[in-house]
């Protein structure tokens, strides 16, 4: 089976290794040139960790930093109101987590995907493509710059933007503002270890993770390490009501430091301090999307942002992508189809694992852990047993992290 994917993101990586371990021909079309990634750190909890496991990605190389520790505090003391042990996850839930560059984290899935080794043919990847619409039909994607490119299958894994879902659904279902915005910004270890002010905060600092509310509730600090201990990874969350600047969605648009400092107000001098040594801070707004009534239309499927964009408060964006690649590949493993309702019916399948799961983060992704009483009702839909919606952080972990993609898969394809 010929496959195109759109995007060579995180979704567009993980779908092209699912795939290609499938024994699927594998071409991936990215806008970009691809010279370089851009962004922050990204969690990879167990439920993805798990997946990359299966595919033998090598943690070293990709210099991840396993999670033993996150704890969740008030900012304007300090004071801990929540703490949870990371240091035995593999044992609970049969993989580790793990913080990772973004950068890292995409070019460890890259080779993946396009190394000789790994089982399968390599996907290709042809960079400085932009898509401009699909037929679902067909199997066809029309380019801004060259001639119509046709498959079995298309993945559309284009972004939060995405022109595929028009197509798969019929309707308009833009990107909204959240009235979210996130600093966002990375600092070498070593700065803080010799900042008397901010070292009295770095005991026991690796693998540690850090969630603090300032006092009026308003805004969060999200602060945790990557690239093996030696980078930290900060990311401040404020209302776009509080902001005077305006922000863009896109990862490199530039503030200054003191755009950081103007919204900690009512957090301790100890994190004021962290934020004074910010140098190149990108601000990001925070949008989203309602979840989608279906993902795929006849030869194509949307998956990743463009399926289910989320928030970042419970850090599963990446991990649901993953999650999507990993499915793909079960789906479409041991079978070779081209008719139109052979790959319809099987990405039926697809759907039937993955939409509501996902559905279910992205609306979890609206609120802080401790603030699971603002999402409760936007949950229902998509889960059928009510009594396993979390409400607190303990609760989030187990739903988060213990689900496997591929029990899921197995579970689905026995019906079949």
């Amino acid at each position: 089976m010929k496959v195109i994917i759109v995007g060579a993101g995180i979704a567009g990586l993980s779908a092209a290794i699912g795939l290609r371990r499938a024994g699927h021909e594998v071409i991936i079309y990215e806008k970009s040139v691809m010279k370089s990634e851009v962004g922050a750190a990204i969690h990879i909890q167990p439920n993805a960790s798990r997946v990359l496991q299966r595919w033998e990605f090598d943690v070293e190389r990709a210099r991840l930093v396993e999670a033993r520790r996150g704890i969740f505090a008030k900012g304007d003391t300090l004071s801990t109101f929540s703490e949870l042990g990371y240091e035995d996850l593999e044992k609970r839930y049969g993989a580790k987590f793990y913080y990772a560059h973004r950068v890292d984290l995409h070019a460890e899935l890259k080779l993946l995907a396009t190394q000789e080794e790994g089982g399968g043919k390599p996907a290709r990847i042809e960079s400085g493509r932009r898509a401009t619409n699909y037929v679902a039909e067909n199997g066809w994607v029309e380019f801004a710059d060259g001639p119509v490119e046709s498959a079995d299958l298309v993945v559309a894994a284009d972004g939060l933007h995405s022109l595929a879902v028009k197509v798969v659904t019929g309707l308009d279902n833009p990107a909204v503002s959240t009235g979210m915005s996130a600093f966002r910004w990375l600092a070498p270890t070593t700065d803080f270890l010799d900042d008397p002010e901010i070292a009295a905060l770095m005991d026991n600092h690796e693998g540690l993770a850090r969630y603090y509310v300032d006092g009026p509730g308003k805004r969060r600090l999200v602060w945790y390490p990557c690239r093996e201990n030696k980078v930290q990874n900060m990311a401040l969350l404020v209302p776009d009501a509080e902001l005077e600047l305006k922000s863009e969605e896109v990862w490199d648009f530039s503030v200054d430091a003191k755009d950081v400092l103007d919204q900690m107000e009512h957090f301790h001098s100890s994190l004021k301090a962290i934020a004074r040594k910010a140098k190149e801070v990108k601000l990001y707004s925070l949008g989203f999307r309602a979840p989608l009534p279906r993902w795929h239309k006849d030869r194509l499927v949307v998956i990743g942002d463009a399926a289910h964009p989320m928030l970042p408060f419970q850090g599963q964006a990446g991990a649901q992508a993953i999650e999507d690649g990993a499915a793909l590949g079960v789906v479409f493993s041991g079978a070779d189809p081209t008719e139109a309702n052979i790959i319809s019916e099987q990405l039926e399948s697809f759907e039937r694992i993955r939409r509501n799961r996902a559905s279910v983060i992205q609306m979890l992704s609206n609120a802080g852990q401790d603030e699971a009483e603002k999402v409760r009702e936007a949950v229902l839909p998509y889960m059928s047993d009510t009594s396993k919606i979390p409400t607190n952080p303990k609760e989030y972990e187990i739903h988060n992290f213990s689900y496997d993609v591929f029990s899921a898969c197995q579970m689905e394809m026995a019906k079949v």
